[in-house]
């Protein structure tokens, strides 16, 4: 097994050297500091198992240090080191999340089994990843990989949805996984034989838009050369998942509504009225109560679609979830690649831990699969991840508290994300890309040559 490193937090110096000497000895990398803040900086810099911090220090105190090493890496341990008149303290810290205390000055025996309590977990955690994953897979739905509390709330509104047939709003960030609760709301439901059917509204034009929700009849525009069935009538019977619903026009909006309400459809060129039994389930990431405000979204087809709203957490609202995701896109993408790779190691997974993931659970995937194919080992390693350094520095320049570059870098860099985010949503499409930024795709383009 590899060395455990120990961060030890305390502002007299003669306790650090004492444990530094001791702990040293018994094949711990020690890390040393004399206050929470610079603490803090050596754990953000390097893998860290067990952080041992005094409870009363100058700047940060033990509180402080639990809060904010907890924010960085919810696997880190940290132990609280007191004296006698601050038990109480330790004690809510550990109700807090700290995993023990000890007694100021520090019994060195107890100090070795607190220790060695810690070890022993985390070996055991390790040792049973593969059995519980089989036990999760029992109690989770298909493809959603998840230990969070949060995300359990999450899929327990849809198990209890989904034998409904209420219309179900999905929000959440970019790459939190909303299709992936659609579909297991559908194939969850009584629905499940019938047909799953998915529009992405921000890919398409408006009049594209409308022939694909709708369908249309021969001739009814230019390129109409053949009768097309719309989505709604091809989901009949089972789900039709509508992404980026926030994203949808006010003349497709109307229609929409109609079909909720009483199951009716046109298709373009046609004035013969069709039928379709058909669950909506609709996904957005954005704020549709200020564009009802706006003006831009319909107040009755909002509450038509959020009779039942379920919010997905960002990835790092999550992190406890961000190890066997990993785990879980190692095996997926190591299969589909034919290569052997046994998981990652303790530095990159660390390294991983510690960033905020602005791409969430789609962010990650694309990092490991990067990983499965450019490693030469038969462990991810940080040198593997490299290119995620990449993205840390983006988004220092982005960071509007960082003045290191100038105001021309920044506003182009943002520029920039902003621009390549709205042609990733919409797969290329500059014309609907230009919709979602609320510009014309002449001034888009004029923007892109200028980039």
């Amino acid at each position: 097994m590899e060395k455990f490193s120990i961060l030890i937090l305390d502002d007299e110096e003669s306790q650090l050297i004492s444990l530094k000497s001791y702990l040293s000895k018994r094949e711990y990398r020690i890390f040393t500091a004399a206050n929470g803040e610079d603490g803090y900086k050596i754990a953000e810099e390097n893998m860290i198992d067990i952080v041992l911090t005094d409870y009363n220090m100058p700047g940060w105190d033990g509180a402080a240090v639990l809060h904010k090493i907890k924010e960085l890496n919810p696997q880190i341990d940290v132990v609280v080191m007191t004296a006698y008149g601050t038990i109480e303290s330790a004690v809510g810290l550990m109700k807090a999340g700290a995993y023990d205390y000890l007694i100021k000055p520090i019994d060195l025996d107890d100090l070795e089994n607190t220790l060695n309590k810690i070890k022993e977990r985390k070996y055991l955690i390790k040792e049973n990843e593969m059995l519980k994953e089989q036990l999760q897979d029992k109690f989770r739905f298909e493809g959603i990989v998840t230990q969070s509390r949060v995300m359990h709330d999450v899929l327990s509104m849809a198990g209890r949805v989904a034998s409904s047939k209420a219309t179900v709003m999905l929000r959440g960030e970019s790459g939190t996984g909303k299709e992936l609760i659609a579909k297991a709301i559908h194939f969850a439901s009584g629905r499940k034989d019938k047909p799953f059917v998915t529009v992405n509204v921000a890919a398409l034009s408006e009049n594209l838009l409308e022939s694909e929700l709708f369908g249309h009849e021969k001739g009814a525009f230019t390129g109409a050369i053949n009768q097309r069935i719309g989505r709604i009538e091809e989901a009949d019977g089972g789900t039709l998942f509508i992404d980026e619903v926030g994203d949808m026009p006010m003349p497709m909006q109307v229609k929409l509504l109609r079909t909720i309400q009483f199951g009716e459809f046109q298709r373009l060129g046609s004035n013969q009225t069709g039928y379709s039994d058909v669950r909506i389930i609709a996904a957005t990431h954005r704020n549709i109560e200020e564009m009802i405000n706006d003006g831009e979204f319909r107040e009755d087809l909002f509450y038509r679609l959020n009779v039942v709203s379920i919010n997905l957490p960002s990835l790092k609202q999550r992190k406890e979830d961000i190890p066997i995701l990993i785990d879980h896109f190692i095996k997926k993408y190591s299969s589909q690649m034919d290569k052997e790779i046994m998981g990652i190691d303790r530095d990159a997974l660390d390294h991983l831990m510690k960033h905020n993931f602005p791409g969430n659970v789609r962010e990650l995937e694309n990092i490991v699969e990067r990983a499965v194919v450019l490693t030469r080992f038969n462990k991810i390693t940080k040198s593997d991840i490299s290119q995620f350094t990449n993205v840390n520095e983006n988004e220092a320049q982005l960071d509007p508290y960082n003045l290191d570059d100038s105001y021309e870098v920044k506003m182009k860099l943002f520029e920039s994300a902003m621009i390549n985010e709205a042609l990733n949503r919409t797969k290329g499409n500059k014309s609907a890309a230009a919709r979602m930024l609320g510009i014309t795709e002449r001034h888009l383009r004029s923007r892109l040559e200028r980039l």
